[in-house]
């Protein structure tokens, strides 16, 4: 076993593992991505607006504009709404049985009102997980 001298990256301990930098656990990145937090630091916000993803973390400085979630966050909020509130609305009677002019803004408006809303939850997961697999644009 070599020498263990205080300046070198192995001078931790035995029995303590490194500094968790390095480390980027999944479930940290998802979790503050859903909270719209920076996944890095879990403190500066996540977006600018409403799906605008700031350029850089305010708190920690992080460039979050690396991180390219193009189509994903889209095309699995309505793979979710459709799995989990579309299909199942389909069993219901009225929907077949009633007049169209009441079905459908009676279904659309709330199922479009959820998508809004789980939507920009969904891109901050999405991003957490490319942070956690350091998937940045080159």
């Amino acid at each position: 076993m070599a020498a263990m001298t205080e300046g070198t990256i192995d001078s931790a301990p035995q029995g303590r593992s490194r500094p968790q930098a390095l480390s980027r656990p999944l479930a940290v990145g998802v979790k503050r991505g859903l909270a719209h937090r920076c996944p890095a630091c879990g403190e500066g916000r996540l977006y600018r607006s409403y799906l605008k993803v700031d350029d850089a973390c305010e708190a920690c400085d992080h460039a979050l504009g690396e991180y390219r979630a193009d189509d994903g966050p889209a095309y699995l909020t309505i793979l979710l709404i459709g799995h989990l509130i579309v299909a199942p609305l389909l069993l219901f009677p009225f929907i077949w049985e009633w007049p169209a002019q009441y079905v459908l803004p009676m279904t659309l408006i709330p199922v479009a009102a959820l998508i809004l809303l789980v939507l920009p939850r969904i891109k901050g997961a999405f991003l957490g997980v490319l942070w956690a697999t350091k998937a940045a644009r080159a």
